[in-house]
C-alpha cells in the first residue's frame, strides 16, 4: 500500500508555530480514506451499498511536533478485524528525516443507515474479505 503524503498548512499551526494536536486525527481520517480508495473499497462505495463506519474510539501518542510545511508521510494498517470492530493503525513521519511524529489507532464499527448494526460478512463480503485479508497481512508483517 502506498503511504499518504500530508503537507502542513500554516492555518494548522498555533501560536507556537507547531502543528495543533487536534489536527493529527483529521490527518489519520484522511490518510484512512486513502488508504480505502488503494483498497478499491472508497467511503463512497460503502455508504452506496448502505454502509456507514463511526468512529468508536481514538487512541494516539505524539512523539514530536511538525511545523508548517513539513510534509508527513502515514503509514496504515489495519491492526484488528473481527468482522464486527475494525482497528485501523496510523504512524507518522517527517518525510524529511524519517523522524517519528505520532502513532495512533482508530476503532470502528459497522451500521446501517438506520443505525443498526451489521455483521460484515454477511452485508458485503468483499469489503470482509478486504478487510481479513488487510488483517492477516498486517499480522504477518509484525512477527
Amino acid at each position: 500500500m502506498e503511504d499518504y503524503l500530508r503537507r502542513v498548512n500554516y492555518y494548522e499551526t498555533d501560536k507556537m508555530g507547531i502543528t495543533h494536536h487536534s489536527n493529527y486525527i483529521r490527518y489519520m481520517e484522511e490518510a484512512r480514506v486513502h488508504f480505502l480508495e488503494q483498497l478499491g473499497y472508497s467511503y463512497a462505495r460503502q455508504e452506496q451499498e448502505g454502509l456507514i463506519s463511526p468512529v468508536t474510539g481514538i487512541d494516539c501518542q505524539y512523539k514530536h511536533s511538525s511545523s508548517f510545511n513539513d510534509l508527513i508521510r502515514i503509514r496504515v494498517r489495519v491492526r484488528d478485524y473481527n468482522g464486527v470492530k475494525l482497528t485501523v493503525g496510523y504512524t507518522m513521519t517527517k518525510q524529511d528525516t524519517g523522524e517519528l511524529l505520532f502513532t495512533g489507532t482508530s476503532q470502528h464499527c459497522y451500521i446501517d443507515g438506520a443505525g443498526r448494526p451489521v455483521i460484515l460478512r454477511k452485508q458485503s463480503p468483499a469489503l470482509d474479505a478486504l478487510l481479513r485479508r488487510e488483517a492477516e497481512k498486517n499480522k504477518e508483517e509484525t512477527t
